[in-house]
């Protein structure tokens, strides 16, 4: 499939194959549910904890004698039911990840940049090149181009200037290629990738 190149400056320069293994897909929305789960799973930290009752600070003497008190025949107050007491069935720190194949996983990837591509809004730049960090130079080409809330992949390795104009202009992020992710493509409303990012995705999926 074919896509138009632009530059910064939102000029045309030329036109791009798109490989329909990765950008012409039916977009599968079960196939996206799982991997955004599976992505916030494991950014859940799981250092929550609570105190059990062998973990307070407390007597252990039995509060009552055994009979006669015609009460409950309570060991110590370190229980749950008294004050100071450790909790029942509190958190403990644990890891929130869950699993899931890699095959799914790089599967999950081809169809969030088909639902990008499908829905009109990927958008293929020439490239990302800047002399110098201006962030009002940015703010105008991306007013230009009409992008507010975007994802931006360049290549390997990030135009610095470029990352540092950028990185203050809220709803907007920039990544390198390698660090192209399911939930980053569909929190956003544009994705933008330039050919360089392309080449990246070409020989990654190959």
């Amino acid at each position: 499939m074919k896509a138009d190149v632009t530059t910064l400056e939102a000029k045309k320069a030329g036109t791009v194959d798109l490989p329909e293994d990765v950008f012409g897909l039916e977009p599968r929305a079960d196939l996206l549910h799982r991997m955004v789960t599976y992505q916030l799973a494991r950014q859940q930290a799981g250092t929550h904890k609570s105190k059990g009752r062998s973990e307070v600070a407390g007597s252990t003497k039995k509060i009552v004698r055994q009979k006669g008190s015609g009460g409950a025949r309570h060991g110590n107050k370190k229980a749950p039911q008294f004050r100071g007491g450790g909790k029942a069935f509190g958190p403990v720190v644990r890891s929130h990840a869950v699993s899931l194949p890699k095959k799914i996983r790089a599967l999950a990837l081809r169809h969030a940049l088909s639902a990008k591509a499908t829905a009109g809004e990927l958008v293929i730049l020439e490239d990302v090149n800047m002399t110098a960090p201006k962030t009002k130079t940015v703010k105008e080409a991306f007013g230009k181009l009409g992008l507010n809330s975007v994802l931006i992949i360049d290549g390997p390795e990030l135009n610095e200037n470029f990352a540092l104009a950028a990185r203050n202009i809220p709803h907007v992020d920039v990544l390198p290629a390698q660090g192209i992710n399911v939930y980053d493509i569909l929190r956003r409303d544009k994705l933008v990738l330039t050919k360089a990012a392309l080449d990246s995705l070409e020989a990654r999926f190959k």
